[in-house]
């Protein structure tokens, strides 16, 4: 048992809200602006300090995630994959990673959700030192209906989590990103299917909650979170990176500039990659920073 947190990125789905294009291509690998999509979630890691990832996707995606990512050492990380064969929920991801967890506490993160904003850094990382329990990210929404929400008491501690509610008791809604010590898997064990026959992480999230042991961060004004599994979602976000990349001249999802100012790849590392991938501009931005 290590007390190192793994990170593990559940890119699988069938991808139906972005239908037809996911009959040919996962939805993880489409560009979001300038980058494949799953290039957010591997940065969002990287800046929790998290080198160690796993990636969960379907067998006929596989080999396409391969060739993009390859092991992950040219970023200074250990990819590993595996292959979740019919999407039955979220929480069934860490029951797929638990040869690969090995008892360590993990992050998981959904292969379609983009954050970005001043205060991720240092809230994923204050997550990550976290020795126990659970830490889950909330973000005010005016369509609480369609995500789970927390609801809070007027001291502002979680009093309950709810389902895709009906009524407004709550606009905070749970992102894609959960912070899990090392009991995760035997609790998602326990987790009986929903209705709809998949292992919900709410559930889980329930168990830590019951247990007082879930934490819980908002992300606030300055903050963007968006769920890019849907047309108008990759086009909000992908409106969004282009206009702050343009804005300040800084690339936002860079596995490559992440990995070379935390030390992890060294300037000709970097340079190399900027020759692979000149013509399209984004090599150009790596060699200005590595000149």
């Amino acid at each position: 048992m290590s007390s190192k947190r793994k990170g593990i990125i559940l890119a699988g789905g069938k991808g139906t809200r972005l239908n037809p294009i996911t009959n040919g291509i996962s939805k993880q690998l489409i560009p979001l602006y300038d980058k494949p999509i799953i290039y957010y979630p591997i940065t969002t890691l990287m800046l929790a300090e998290i080198r160690d990832i796993l990636i969960i996707t379907s067998k006929e995606d596989l080999q396409s995630f391969k060739r993009l990512l390859g092991n992950g050492n040219d970023w200074g990380l250990n990819l590993e994959y595996k292959i979740q064969p019919k999407p039955n929920g979220i929480a069934e991801a860490l029951l797929i990673a638990e040869d690969y967890l090995q008892g360590s506490p993990t992050c998981l993160i959904l292969g379609d959700n983009f954050f970005h904003g001043q205060d991720l850094v240092k809230k994923i990382e204050f997550a990550n030192k976290q020795k126990n329990g659970a830490t889950i990210f909330t973000y005010q929404v005016n369509n609480p209906s369609s995500y789970g929400v927390v609801e809070f008491n007027k001291k502002f501690k979680v009093i309950n989590i709810i389902e895709k509610p009906s009524d407004h008791k709550s606009n905070f809604a749970i992102t894609g990103l959960y912070f899990y010590d090392s009991n995760a898997v035997e609790y998602a064990k326990e987790i009986i299917p929903s209705k709809r026959g998949e292992l919900e992480i709410t559930e889980l999230n329930r168990i830590y909650l019951e247990k007082d042991d879930l934490h819980v961060q908002n992300f606030g004004r300055g903050m963007a979170w968006l769920d890019t599994g849907t047309f108008d979602g990759i086009h909000e976000a992908s409106s969004y990176i282009r206009t702050m990349q343009h804005r300040q001249g800084l690339k936002i999802g860079c596995p490559e500039e992440v990995a070379w100012r935390k030390g992890w790849i060294n300037n000709e590392q970097l340079k190399e990659f900027a020759r692979k991938s000149f013509k399209s501009g984004y090599g150009e931005y790596l060699l200005k920073l590595a000149d």
